[in-house]
C-alpha cells in the first residue's frame, strides 16, 4: 500500500476530542487524502474501504467491516474542542464537528465523508506549526489513546525528547471527563496501554514518570526517542567534548518572552524551563 502521510496543525493535535478506534482509522485515512497543494474545499468526498482498513491495520476483514459500520454511525456526532483567542481577545473554546456528511455503502464496505468547513484550516494549507507522520506508524495500534499519545510525541520532538504535562491538561485533551478519576485507574486503562502501543507499533520508544504536588500526582513526564537512536545509545557511550561540557555547564538563559512563546499548553513555567534548558 502507498505510504500515506498525516498532516495536522499542532492546535488540532492538542485539541480535545474523542473518537473510537475505528472512527480514528477512518478519519486518519481521509486526512491522508487531503491535498496540500490544492485550494481548500468542503465539497470533496473522501472514501475509505473496509478492505483498505483491514490490510493496513492487519485485522480481519469482518472486523474491518464492523468498525467501518460503527464509524459511519457515530462520526457525525463527534466534535473537536480547540482553544483560541479571537482577534487577540480573551481566550475562548471553539467546538466544531469533524464531518458534515457521511455515506455508508454496506454492500461495498465503503464510507464516504466530507469534512466540515471549520476543520479544513487545521488540515490543509499548513506552512507552520504542524505535525506530520506516516499513517503506517499508528495503523496497527489497537488503542485510541496510543494514537493520541504518539501524535503528541511527534509534535513535541521538535524541541527535545522530554515533555512534562499537567495531568488535568492530558485528561482534557483525551476528553476523559469523569472517567478514571483515580490515578491508579488512569495508569491502568489509559497511560500504560498507550505507552505499550507506542513502543510496540511505532518508530518511537517512550517511558514515563510522574511528579507530585504535595501528595497528589499532578504531572506526567514522557521521555522518548527514535528506536534506532535508543539502540545506538544503549550500545555506545558518548564522551562529551570540552566545548559540549562547557555548554552543559553554562545553559542558555531564556527571556520571559521566549519562555512564553515556547511553552506548551498545559505546561507549567518550571516544566518549560527544565525542558528548554535541556535542549538549548
Amino acid at each position: 500500500m502507498p505510504n500515506l502521510r498525516i498532516c495536522k496543525s499542532n492546535a488540532l493535535v492538542e485539541a480535545a476530542y474523542r473518537l473510537t478506534l475505528g472512527g480514528r482509522r477512518v478519519i486518519l485515512a481521509c486526512i491522508a487524502q487531503v491535498r496540500r497543494d490544492a485550494p481548500i474545499s468542503d465539497q470533496i468526498l473522501y472514501e475509505v474501504r473496509a478492505l483498505e482498513i483491514a490490510e493496513r491495520s492487519g485485522i480481519a476483514r469482518q472486523t474491518a467491516y464492523e468498525e467501518l459500520e460503527k464509524a459511519a454511525q457515530t462520526l457525525f456526532e463527534r466534535y473537536v474542542s480547540v482553544p483560541y483567542s479571537p482577534d487577540g481577545g480573551s481566550p475562548a473554546k471553539r467546538k466544531f464537528r469533524w464531518v458534515q456528511l457521511v455515506d455508508y455503502v454496506p454492500s461495498d464496505g465503503l464510507v464516504r465523508l466530507q469534512f466540515t468547513t471549520a476543520i479544513l484550516p487545521y488540515l490543509a494549507d499548513l506552512s507552520e506549526r504542524y505535525t506530520i507522520y506516516s499513517i503506517a506508524d499508528v495503523a496497527k495500534m489497537t488503542s485510541a489513546y496510543g494514537v493520541r499519545l504518539y501524535e503528541l510525541l511527534v509534535q513535541w520532538r521538535g524541541v527535545g525528547y522530554q515533555r512534562e504535562v499537567e495531568l488535568d491538561w492530558l485528561r482534557q485533551v483525551f476528553q476523559l471527563e469523569d472517567r478514571y478519576p483515580s490515578i491508579k485507574d488512569l495508569k491502568k486503562w489509559v497511560i500504560e496501554p498507550a505507552v505499550e502501543q507506542v513502543n510496540e507499533h511505532s518508530p518511537l520508544h517512550v517511558t514515563w514518570d510522574q511528579r507530585k504536588t504535595g501528595r497528589k500526582v499532578s504531572h506526567l513526564i514522557f521521555t522518548f526517542a527514535p528506536k534506532e537512536e535508543t539502540k545506538t545509545n544503549a550500545s555506545t557511550k558518548h564522551k562529551a567534548t570540552p566545548k559540549q561540557a562547557l555548554d552543559l555547564e553554562q545553559p542558555r538563559t531564556l527571556s520571559e518572552a521566549e519562555l512564553s512563546r515556547l511553552a506548551y499548553p498545559g505546561e507549567s513555567r518550571e516544566a518549560a524551563l527544565r525542558r528548554l534548558n535541556a535542549v538549548l
